[in-house]
Formats: C-alpha cells, sequence, structure tokens
C-alpha cells in the first residue's frame, strides 16, 4: 500500500447535502468549492486516473456564472454549485465524448444527453468526462482503485466511480448494462446507486442493450445519491423506455425514518460459492448484526439462470448496436470485444425472444419476497477489488437485477483484510426506490450506532 494521500480539504468531507445546502445559504461559494476539487485532482488525478476531459477554465467559468446567479437574487437549483462528474459515454455538447474508444476519437456533440440538460436545470457544475472502459464493455482504461492503485476500481463506469472515492468530486453519473455502476462502486467504497428501469431517460447516453442500460449514480451517502438522482428523473420522448411519472421525490422519502424497523431478505444467489472468505465473514456479521430482521431466503430455481439469459440479451443487442464500430474499424476494437459483437450475432431470434420473456416471469416471482421483506441484501461483488488492471471483477451478483428492472444500491458497510472496502448490495421492488432508498440509509445509521 502507497503512503497515505495528502490530507482532504475539509469541504470536500462533507456530504453533498450539506454541500447544497451550505452553497443555497451563501456559506459556501461556487467558486471556493470549484476550487477546492481542482485542487483535490491535483493531488490525487496523478495516481487515479480518473478523468479523460478536464478544463479548470471552463470549471472556472461555471463556477463564476453560478456564483453571480446567487448574487443577482435570482432562483437557484437543487444542485446550484455542486461539480458532478460524467462518464464519457454521455453526450455533452461542446465537449469531447469520445466513449472509450479510438475510433470516437475528437467526437464533438453538439447537443446535450437528456441528463445532462436536467444538471444543468438544476444548477449542477459539470466538472468533467470520467474514464469509460471500451464502449462500456469489459476492456480496462487507466483508472486505478484510489484506495490502492494496483487493483482494479471496476467498470465500466470506472472514472466516475473512482473521482467520487477520491474525493475529487462529490457526485457523478454512470451506467449500468450488467454491474457497471453497482460492482465500480463497490470497488472504490462510495454508494452506487441503479434506479428501477426507465426512470431515467437515456436520451443522448452510448446504447449497447437497450433492453438493460440504465443511468445511475455515485456519491459518498445515500443522502446524496438521492439527491442527484431526484433531478436526473424524467420522461424524454427520445428514449421510449423512459417512464411518463410525478417526480419521485428520493431524497425526501430517504430522509425519512420507517415507520417499523425493516426486515432484510439475504439472497445468497447462485454466485455465492464463489465470493471470498472476507465477504462471507462480513455478510455472516451483518446477518448477526440484524438478528430476526433478517431471514436467509433462497430464490427459485429459475433465478439462477438468470446470469446466462442477461448475456444472450446483452450480446444479442450488442451486436447490433456496435455493429457501426465494426464497420468503421475492427482492427482498432480490442480483442474481448470482437468476439462479444461475433458472439452476438450468432445469438438466435428464439433465444432472444425466450430470454426477453423472463423478466416479467421472475419480478412476479419476486412480489412476493418484498410482500414480506423490505429488501434483499446481497453481494455487490465477490469481494474486493481484485488486484491488477486486467479485469474489473465479475457481474455476477449484478445482472439478476439489472435483468429484472429492480432498483439496486450499494453501500460500502465492510472491509476486506486487506482495508479495501466491500459494498453490501441493497434491492428493493421495482418502481419503489424511495423506500429502498429510505432502508438503505437506515442500514448505514443502524450498523453506525451498533459498531
Amino acid at each position: 500500500m502507497d503512503a497515505e494521500p495528502a490530507p482532504m480539504n475539509s469541504v470536500l468531507r462533507l456530504d453533498a447535502v450539506e454541500l447544497r445546502d451550505r452553497l443555497a445559504a451563501g456559506g459556501l461559494r461556487a467558486t471556493e468549492l470549484a476550487e477546492a476539487c481542482l485542487e483535490r485532482v491535483r493531488v490525487r488525478e496523478p495516481e487515479v486516473g480518473a478523468w479523460v476531459w478536464l478544463d479548470q477554465d471552463y470549471i472556472r467559468q461555471q463556477a463564476q456564472a453560478l456564483d453571480d446567479h446567487r448574487a443577482r437574487g435570482r432562483p437557484i437549483g437543487p444542485l446550484h454549485g455542486l461539480p458532478v462528474g460524467l462518464k464519457d459515454i454521455i453526450d455533452t455538447a461542446g465537449i469531447p465524448t469520445e466513449n472509450g474508444t479510438a475510433i470516437d476519437a475528437g467526437r464533438t456533440p453538439a447537443v446535450d444527453a437528456f441528463v445532462v440538460r436536467r444538471l444543468r436545470q438544476a444548477g449542477a457544475l459539470i466538472m468533467g468526462k470520467t474514464i469509460t472502459t471500451e464502449l462500456a464493455f469489459r476492456s480496462s482504461g487507466k483508472t486505478r482503485n484510489p484506495h490502492n492503485p494496483g487493483h482494479t476500481p471496476g467498470g465500466s463506469s470506472s472514472g466516475s466511480a473512482a473521482a467520487v472515492a477520491a474525493g475529487m468530486v462529490p457526485l457523478a453519473v454512470g451506467t449500468q448494462t450488467v454491474g457497471s455502476v453497482i460492482r465500480p462502486a463497490s470497488f472504490c467504497g462510495v454508494v452506487g446507486y441503479k434506479p428501477s428501469f426507465g426512470m431515467i431517460a437515456r436520451t443522448g447516453v452510448l446504447a449497447q442493450a437497450p433492453s438493460l442500460d440504465t443511468v445511475g449514480v455515485f456519491a459518498g451517502s445515500v443522502s446524496g445519491a438521492a439527491l442527484l438522482a431526484d433531478c436526473l428523473s424524467g420522461h424524454d420522448p427520445g428514449d421510449p423506455a423512459s417512464l411518463l411519472a410525478p417526480p419521485p421525490r428520493l431524497l425526501d422519502t430517504a430522509a425519512t425514518a420507517p415507520p417499523l424497523r425493516p426486515s432484510f431478505a439475504f439472497v445468497p444467489q447462485a454466485g455465492w460459492d464463489s465470493v471470498d472468505p472476507d465477504t462471507r465473514d462480513g455478510f455472516a456479521e451483518l446477518r448477526q448484526a440484524l438478528g430476526d430482521s433478517c431471514d436467509a431466503v433462497e430464490l427459485p430455481g429459475p433465478f439462477s439462470e438468470a446470469q446466462g439469459l442477461v448475456e444472450v440479451i446483452q450480446l444479442a443487442e450488442l451486436a447490433k448496436s456496435y455493429s457501426r464500430y465494426a464497420q468503421r474499424g475492427t482492427e482498432r476494437l480490442s480483442p474481448a470485444l470482437r468476439d462479444a459483437i461475433d458472439e452476438g450475432r450468432r445469438i438466435s431470434a428464439h433465444d432472444y425472444l425466450a430470454a426477453r420473456d423472463w423478466p416479467s416471469v421472475l419480478n412476479a416471482a419476486l412480489e412476493a419476497v418484498f410482500d414480506r421483506y423490505d429488501a434483499i441484501v446481497t453481494p455487490a461483488a465477490q469481494g474486493s477489488a481484485p488486484e491488477g488492471l486486467a479485469s474489473t471483477g465479475s457481474p455476477v451478483f449484478n445482472g439478476l437485477w439489472t435483468f429484472c428492472g429492480t432498483p439496486a444500491v450499494t453501500v460500502p458497510l465492510l472491509q476486506a483484510g486487506n482495508g479495501l472496502p466491500i459494498g453490501v448490495q441493497v434491492v428493493g421492488r421495482r418502481g419503489d426506490d424511495g423506500r429502498l432508498l429510505r432502508t438503505a440509509r437506515w442500514l448505514v445509521e443502524f450498523l453506525a450506532e451498533s459498531a
């Protein structure tokens, strides 16, 4: 383990919600927060490598404009002055969005993605673009784990998770097709939240597998994740999967106390045999701490096949979505991505359509679980971040929940023997995101009080 990095500016230790309140009250200026973040980037970025595009002048110009806006007495948004990092598959007008591939080098969109428009409307400061794996698939980028640079940060939202974990930015946006929010959040020791499918429109975000792709967020706390997701949620005609629904009021719900002590279903999932001893022991301690409020629940047999069904859908849709990249320069794609495209092309229509039928069946079975329990607890990954950068880790504990479109949040509650964080994944009923976040927040506070 390398030497401890330089101490973090005290303002960067504050939760995103407290930062929001100070900015709104005038106790903190956007320019001051931006400078604190830039100083943290100066200290940590050479080791972590979270950013693919970051322009200090652009950041300072935004911050000054936000301070001027407030000084004129004009209304401010719910994210006023809060810096946010954006995964580099999310279009930003006038700012490069290169999707982690040399094929898109120099690509600069003319229009913001839906979520970027939402951020600007809420008064957020666009900090920059964070590293993604190649086309948000498996080939790693340069990003390293902030807790130990000899370990992976996870992927594909590598830079977003690492930037928040390193204190370079309080909030960041990523995406998950199988496990690309939950797993890197777990490896980097931050909160990662994947909303219910359809809650956040994906217009202007690189499409890999549209039946699975979901925009998610990273923060230092459950409340911070709720704050950011509240501002991103909404319908856009450009994304037919986005739901036309009222604002979810996630932060308001998450901030309330549960009416009763929550009950949890511990679901080991099909990959439980692959978890490392630290994770196994950590969950034993978690269940012991929760006592009668946590029961072991085995899901029916068909759930064990979900990971294979996810792969069928992901690869078949990836082959279609990325055919343009194969046509433009197959030789510039990694062998892993070329193989995935070839495999996706070989999937039959029968197998693909059959796989698409299963989420409704599995969600019907999950209803019985959520009628009895407030949430499911299960590993976010097999263990702490693997050593080396060759792999971003396995999504074996994530694919089921992406497949079913259920909301999931990982909270850094456990620790490996080597000091690296281990996340606990908390899963809720599809469409019941506020209750899930409230339950996750309760769990964090309960374990902190019990320590």
